[in-house]
């Protein structure tokens, strides 16, 4: 059976301006603009077809976010394509989503109508989302009292019951206790069995090579390589030259 193509970028290229010091109206009129182009991706090739697990790899200021925002539709790239197939749900910050000052209980609608729950979808998972949180009596309490391990739980929690066709994970999904990440493992197996695919980020290889099947290495702002285990080997190696 042919797998079904849910992800595929082609020569992406990410540009942001970095702007300096605020210049004079004098040099503004007569001086060139002290602004910095920065490639933040440049030339990103790669397919991702359903159910596949990718961690995307490399040292900090790789890229991985930036990649990572511009498959949920936070930011554009610049040129090059990207297509996108499926519900995409994403955890890339902590923050995203939660009022500080909103329960916990009253976060999980405002996350979950975000990130495409409807009220009535929201209203039959909330008893399921906060068992699996693990959030307990401080679901009433205002989401500035958390702490981050309990921020994580939570969002996790709703983006997995938001049932999503491709699900984008930052590093800081890895940041709760032992107990918490082998929940979320199992839960990986469950979502591999429904075929969603996970894209993930994270310095920790171990964690990475037990959940993906496939690794992008980024550095710079550019790919490295693409592919199986083999991808995390060099990678690996690098660090010894």
């Amino acid at each position: 059976m042919k797998k079904q193509l849910v992800i595929s970028a082609k020569n992406i290229l990410k540009v942001y301006t970095l702007r300096h010091e605020k210049p004079t109206l004098i040099e503004s009129l007569f001086y060139r603009s002290r602004n910095e182009k920065y490639n933040a991706l440049e030339m990103i090739n790669f397919s991702v077809f359903q159910g596949d697990r990718v961690g995307i790899i490399g040292k900090n200021g790789s890229g991985k976010t930036t990649l990572l925002k511009l498959l949920a539709g936070i930011t554009k790239q610049k040129s090059g394509s990207l297509y996108v197939k499926g519900k995409v749900v994403s955890l890339i910050s902590l923050e995203a989503g939660f009022h500080p000052d909103l329960s916990g209980e009253e976060n999980i609608v405002l996350q979950g109508l975000v990130i495409g729950m409807s009220l009535k979808e929201i209203k039959q998972k909330k008893k399921a989302i906060i068992k699996f949180a693990e959030i307990g009596k401080f679901i009433d309490a205002p989401i500035y009292t958390y702490s981050s391990g309990m921020k994580l739980r939570l969002g996790f929690s709703i983006a997995i019951f938001a049932n999503p066709e491709i699900l984008l994970l930052d590093e800081n999904f890895a940041v709760g206790d032992q107990k918490f990440r082998e929940k979320i493992y199992d839960k990986f197996e469950e979502l591999k069995k429904k075929k969603v695919t996970i894209i993930m980020v994270s310095h920790w290889l171990e964690e990475l090579q037990k959940s993906c099947n496939k690794f992008l290495w980024l550095d710079k702002g550019k790919m490295i390589a693409y592919g199986g285990e083999s991808v995390v080997k060099k990678y690996k190696k690098s660090f010894e030259k």
